[in-house]
């Protein structure tokens, strides 16, 4: 798994769990959660399919 993907993993299951305690308790900021999920997932994509910018 290389990097790019792993750090899209991370932000998607951040911005997750930090959208589902948002949803119970607010707190300031939680919209950056959406923000972190789409940038999570733009990362994954661009993991997956192999960009030559994305591979080391």
């Amino acid at each position: 798994m290389n990097r790019v993907l792993s750090a899209g993993v991370v932000l998607v299951a951040l911005g997750l769990t930090g959208y589902i305690v948002g949803v119970f308790a607010p707190y300031p900021g939680r919209a950056l959660s959406i923000t972190g999920v789409m940038a999570g997932v733009t990362l994954s994509v661009i993991g997956l399919w192999g960009a030559p910018e994305a591979t080391p």
